[in-house]
């Protein structure tokens, strides 16, 4: 959805990081580009015209003008402000001190309330909650069916004593599941309202009634990312008309300008709190302004990266897989199968490289990626006999012929992935005998290499390191990965990794999640 204005704001930023000093001049042309690639993404012209003065008068002054390298202190100052427009710290959901705790959704029909009711359960009941459903909205067709499908899906109860699609009471409906989930003991309730498909009077009322209700505890608003400047507008209606707490965007896996997501904290003054991403139940998270923020100026996220790899690899998977990538054991071909499996429960694999720092300088090679070369890398693995994974080097002509038809692709393929799985191999050896690991060391050091400096030439574990990156790297994404390049395309050298004026962004371990 921000790939526009990240595009844009890149240009901006390579355009300064050329210049020694800036002027007033570079700045005033730089604040115009900024303006415009606003505009273009769709965010509202009073945050544009308070975002561009802001980074303006900053820019002007001396932490600008003394500073060693003043393009980098020009994006620190867009980065920084633009976590501000985001809303600066993350909102995290307010509990009732004796549950339940009730959170209303209100928004307009075709937002996705009912989905996010279900995501925003299956998130409640990974963090230890028992969340009820409650099927408020009696006015759409099948709304109720929906919910029950998708509490069923989530391992979520739904408390749904009318049919729905016109009939029954919504306000006693929401009034009497407090008092069910208090005897079923369920410590948080989501009631899921009706909406329509403009402001309208009626739905106001009802959704006014139903909060005064259950009076809730947190009155979520949910919008469609996708609507635009329409997105503010309805924000403001609701707000003036029933009143929320916080914002839950949704879609925000699609393509169009991502301008509302920038303006509608700005213009109600409530937070952003949740973010849905996708249809899946489980694509929705906490939104973090300072996470988004560096999505948007390319320098990727690897918090909620870190956040997604800890949900997906257990304890004890990764202690095994450490110890066999520094040297203790090799790593077989069932082990790359296992990460890899692990890697696509993380979501689509453009998603998760995304994340990284600089990857938007690949974003064309990202798009191409296909899911699908997966289960073909894992069909082609699966038809290997458990000797054949243990030690690939017993793979013969006629064995790669047989995997091959067993697997339902061709010998080429198997030879492509069986090379790239040893060059795998002995880049994780080289990189853990430069780093110094005992086990890498052993592998990589020559019997000369251990006796004194007179024989240490070439051996892998003693001497300087070697600059860049250790022989036999792969192209620019792991093997196996779909869209890694073979080395007679690999992607032209960069003298950065990361985009101009961009540095590795500080992770602060500390706000990742303790288990």
């Amino acid at each position: 959805m921000f790939d526009t204005l990240s595009d844009r704001l890149s240009a901006v930023f390579t355009s300064l990081r050329s210049k020694g000093r800036l002027t007033d001049a570079d700045i005033d042309k730089s604040m115009r580009e900024i303006r415009v690639a606003l505009l273009e993404a769709d965010v509202a012209l009073p945050v544009v015209k308070s975002f561009v003065q802001s980074v303006k008068n900053r820019a002007r002054g001396s932490e600008v003008h003394q500073a060693l390298n003043p393009a980098q202190q020009v994006v620190k100052i867009v980065n920084e402000e633009l976590v501000g427009i985001l809303g600066g710290e993350t909102r995290r959901l307010r509990y009732a001190k004796t549950p339940p705790t009730v959170i209303l959704l209100a928004g307009l029909q075709g937002a996705g309330k009912t989905t996010l009711a279900g995501k925003l359960a299956l998130w409640l009941r990974k963090q230890g909650h028992t969340p009820l459903l409650v099927a408020a909205d009696l006015q759409r067709p099948n709304a109720v069916q929906q919910l029950q499908v998708v509490g069923q899906r989530a391992e979520v109860e739904v408390f749904a004593p009318e049919p729905g699609s016109g009939v029954g009471d919504p306000v006693k409906v929401s009034r009497d599941s407090i008092e069910f989930a208090k005897r079923q003991q369920h410590d948080i309730v989501v009631v899921d309202t009706a909406g329509r498909l403009g402001i309208d009077a009626d739905m106001m009322a009802q959704a006014a009634a139903i909060r005064d209700a259950v009076n809730p505890d947190e009155i979520l608003f949910v919008v469609d990312a996708m609507i635009g400047q329409d997105a503010v507008t309805t924000a403001q209606a609701f707000k003036d008309g029933v009143g929320f707490d916080g914002v839950v965007l949704t879609k925000l896996d699609g393509d169009a300008r991502g301008g509302a997501a920038l303006s509608v904290r700005h213009v109600t003054g409530e937070p952003i709190m949740f973010a849905s991403s996708g249809e899946k139940l489980d694509e929705f998270d906490v939104f973090h302004p300072d996470r988004m923020a560096s999505r948007i100026l390319g320098m990727g996220d690897m918090l909620t990266l870190i956040e997604q790899a800890e949900g997906v690899f257990d304890a004890e998977q990764q202690q095994r897989m450490s110890e066999k990538m520094l040297g203790e054991g090799d790593f077989t071909l069932d082990d790359f199968l296992e990460q890899m499996v692990a890697v696509k429960k993380m979501g689509p694999i453009s998603n998760v490289l995304g994340m990284l720092p600089g990857m938007n300088q690949m974003k064309g090679q990202l798009d191409n990626l296909d899911d699908k070369h997966f289960d073909r890398v894992a069909a082609v693995i699966r038809s290997m006999t458990p000797l054949e994974r243990q030690d690939p080097k017993i793979i013969n002509g006629s064995r790669r012929l047989r995997i091959a038809n067993g697997s339902g692709t061709t010998v080429t393929d198997v030879n492509q992935l069986v090379e790239r799985f040893f060059e795998a191999r002995k880049m994780m050896r080289q990189m853990t005998s430069q780093l110094g690991f005992g086990g890498g060391m052993r592998r990589g050091g020559s019997k000369k290499g251990g006796k004194g400096k007179k024989g240490r030439k070439g051996g892998g574990g003693g001497g300087r390191p070697r600059q860049g990156l250790p022989g036999g790297m792969p192209g620019a994404l792991p093997p196996g990965f779909p869209g890694a390049l073979p080395a007679a395309q690999e992607a032209p050298e960069q003298p950065d990794a990361l985009p101009g004026g961009f540095n590795m962004p500080k992770i602060d371990f500390s706000k990742l999640p303790k288990k």
